[in-house]
């Protein structure tokens, strides 16, 4: 399973409890799995051009479980440009992106 997963959380300004949501699921999830570093989820603003920014949250494959519980989509694996750790390990960065060793 090498899906990354998706969930758009609309808005920036309403996004904060869904957020703090997925972040405690994901740690619960992170600790009972021994903490691997390919456990991680990120967070991105996207406007799209629109006035407003919505709270995309992005779970590395690892983290398909509670990607699933909040009902997030498959998607392809997103750029890390402006992409922001909300929960998991630093090293997860160097792991899931590669590229950014170079």
């Amino acid at each position: 399973m090498r899906n990354w997963f998706l969930i758009n959380l609309g808005d920036a300004m309403l996004a904060v409890d869904q957020q703090d949501r997925i972040k405690d699921l994901l740690l619960s999830a992170y600790a009972q799995a021994g903490s691997p570093d390919e456990m991680a989820v990120f967070t991105r603003h996207e406007s799209e051009g629109r006035l407003h920014c919505d709270v995309m949250i992005y779970f590395s494959p690892m983290s398909a479980k509670v990607a699933e519980e909040v009902n997030a989509r498959s998607c392809e694996k997103p750029s890390p440009i402006g992409l922001s750790l909300l929960a998991g390990s630093k090293q997860s960065w160097l792991i899931l992106f590669p590229e950014l060793a170079r």
